[in-house]
C-alpha cells in the first residue's frame, strides 16, 4: 500500500506545475495525523481528470499543452539585388502534401522565372523541416529561408521566393542575404497568430451571483463568449489553460459553491489583427 507520502507527492507535482486551484487541496487532503486520507485524495485526483484541470498519464506525469507560433494568413513581400528581382509568397499549411501543392503552384504562376526556392516547417514543434535551393548553389537559398522561420519560431507555414535573374552573379554570400531577406519581407506582410491552449467554461448561477462572475472575468481580463438569462444566468468564458484552477477556485470562494463550472470544449485561440480568434481542436 502507498504511503501517504506519496499521495502527497503527487499534490506537490501538480503544484510544481502552476495548478493554483490544488493550493487549496493540498491543504485539506492533510489533516496533520495522516490517517484515513487514501481515499480522499484519489477522489481529489479523479475529479481533476473529469474537470480536465490537467491530463494525468501515469504515475506522477503531466501532459501540458504547448503554445505556438502559426502562420494564420499569407502575405507577399519582394526585394531587389543587383537587379535581380526576388519574390516571397507565404502560405499556411498543415500537412507535407499542402506545402507541395503550394510549390508547385507557385512554380506555376512564375513558370518563366530561373528558380522557386523554397522552405517548410509544419508541427507545433517544428517536427518537419525540408527546403529546396531548386537550381540555386547548394545551402544558399532554402537553408537560409528555412532558417528565417526558425529563428521567428513560425510553424505551419511554406514560403517560397521566385527569382528573375537580373544578369549580374551575386556570390554565395550575396544570394544567402538575399534569399533570407526576402524571406523575412514575405513575413513582414503576412499575419502570424501566437496559437494558446484554453477552453470554453461554462458557469451557471443565480442573480446573486452574476456580479461576482464578472467582476472575477473582468479582473482576470477573460473573454465573455455568451451570455443566457432566464430563470438563471449562463455565461460562457474562455479561460486559458493556465488561469482554469485559480478561475474556478475564485468562482467557487466567491458564490460559496453554488455555481456550476463545466468545461465545455478544450481549444486554442489566439489574436489576428485586434479580434479574438478561435481554433477547434
Amino acid at each position: 500500500m502507498s504511503s501517504f507520502g506519496d499521495y502527497r507527492q503527487k499534490i506537490q507535482l501538480l503544484l510544481y506545475q502552476k495548478w493554483e486551484c490544488l493550493a487549496r487541496i493540498s491543504d485539506s487532503c492533510y489533516d496533520g495525523t495522516g490517517s484515513n486520507q487514501y481515499g480522499r485524495t484519489e477522489r481529489i485526483l479523479e475529479n481533476l481528470r473529469k474537470r480536465k484541470f490537467c491530463r494525468i498519464r501515469g504515475k506522477g506525469r503531466i501532459a501540458m499543452r504547448e503554445s505556438c507560433r502559426i502562420l494564420y494568413r499569407g502575405g507577399q513581400g519582394e526585394l531587389t539585388e543587383k537587379k535581380s528581382r526576388f519574390i516571397a509568397n507565404t502560405r499556411p499549411v498543415e500537412s507535407e502534401e499542402e506545402a507541395i501543392a503550394f510549390i508547385e503552384e507557385m512554380r506555376k504562376k512564375y513558370w518563366d522565372a530561373r528558380h522557386n526556392c523554397s522552405a517548410y516547417v509544419i508541427g507545433t514543434k517544428g517536427q518537419l523541416q525540408r527546403c529546396s535551393d531548386d537550381g540555386e548553389p547548394a545551402q544558399t537559398a532554402g537553408r537560409p529561408m528555412l532558417d528565417v522561420l526558425l529563428g521567428e519560431k513560425v510553424c505551419n507555414i511554406c514560403v517560397v521566393v521566385t527569382r528573375y535573374f537580373g544578369g549580374t552573379l551575386l556570390g554565395t554570400g550575396g544570394l544567402v542575404r538575399a534569399y533570407s531577406g526576402a524571406a523575412q519581407e514575405g513575413l513582414k506582410n503576412s499575419v502570424i497568430v501566437e496559437k494558446q491552449p484554453g477552453a470554453r467554461i461554462r458557469v451557471e448561477t443565480d442573480y446573486n451571483g452574476i456580479g461576482k462572475i464578472q467582476y472575477i472575468a473582468g479582473q482576470m481580463g477573460l473573454h465573455t463568449l455568451d451570455t443566457e438569462y432566464t430563470d438563471k444566468v449562463v455565461m460562457t468564458l474562455l479561460v486559458p489553460d493556465e488561469e482554469i484552477g485559480s478561475f474556478t477556485a475564485a468562482v467557487t470562494e466567491r458564490t460559496g459553491g453554488r455555481a456550476g463550472i463545466e468545461t465545455e470544449q478544450e481549444l486554442y485561440y489566439g489574436r489576428a489583427d485586434g479580434e479574438l480568434v478561435i481554433f477547434e481542436e
